[in-house]
């Protein structure tokens, strides 16, 4: 006798929601064999569900080639989803126990006409003096402007972006589009902030399914404290916290391009 407090779900849902599952697995449309294939289902079964699940919106048949894609009423639920569930309510636990396991403050920044905008601080139980606070708007030399150069998507960041550029000398121009190239590469920017002296920071990228930028986890602490290589086991729980909270927002692959 097994001890499985698991509760028992709906098998015919279960069932729709594996198809959903395989169409958005595949870049493609699918035929209905295809589908057939991958679910082991008999004919009829399988035409029964894939006729409620257009009915709903929720997949499409193309008439002409009568092949399966994912349908309208999924974007809307996934819009609707994101408003609401707000990004600074996802983040904040993350933030906590990055800052609980590290010992250093950690902070969300999000993006804003006026670039990286400091919207939460988990601070460091020494309480150190990061010479920022919720709703400064970061430069883009330290590490979060450096990731938000990197990984600028929007129109407001664009913008901001573009502000930046046009304000650099050449040289300095083409020396930073060579370090932002290698922080896209690598997923993380590491500086020394030019806000507070011996204080350093390492900033990794939040992105959605269309791994837009949609904010960046910075951490921040003493220069001797601040990881400078992805393989340093703090590097790794920030990073990894990162894939987690993207993976929230649809981001399948989180790692760098």
């Amino acid at each position: 006798m097994t001890n499985d407090n698991k509760p028992a779900g709906i098998q015919s849902l279960q069932i729709g929601l594996n198809i959903l599952e395989i169409l958005a697995n595949h870049k493609e449309p699918l035929k209905f064999t295809d589908i057939q294939n991958s679910t082991s289902m008999t004919k009829s079964n399988l035409y029964k569900y894939l006729t409620t699940l257009v009915q709903f919106g929720l997949i499409h048949r193309n008439p002409d080639s009568n092949a399966y894609s994912l349908g309208y009423k999924l974007i809307q639920l996934g819009n609707a989803a994101l408003e609401q569930s707000p990004i600074l309510e996802m983040v904040i636990p993350y933030l906590k126990n990055i800052n609980e396991k590290t010992n250093l403050t950690a902070l969300l920044a999000l993006p804003s006409k006026n670039g990286p905008l400091v919207s939460y601080i988990s601070s460091a139980y020494y309480g150190i003096n990061i010479g920022a606070q919720i709703g400064t708007h970061l430069p883009h030399h330290t590490s979060t402007g450096s990731i938000f150069l990197a990984f600028s998507s929007n129109s407001e960041i664009l913008e901001w972006r573009q502000e930046v550029m046009s304000s650099l000398p050449s040289t300095n121009k083409i020396y930073l589009e060579k370090e932002l190239e290698i922080i896209r590469m690598l997923g993380f920017a590491t500086k020394i902030e030019p806000l507070v002296q011996h204080v350093s920071s390492f900033s990794v990228p939040l992105l959605n399914y269309n791994r837009d930028l949609i904010g960046a986890i910075t951490i921040v602490g003493y220069t001797e404290m601040i990881p400078k290589t992805k393989d340093h086991p703090t590097s790794e729980y920030v990073i990894e916290a990162a894939k987690r909270i993207s993976e929230l927002y649809g981001c399948k692959q989180w790692s760098p391009v």
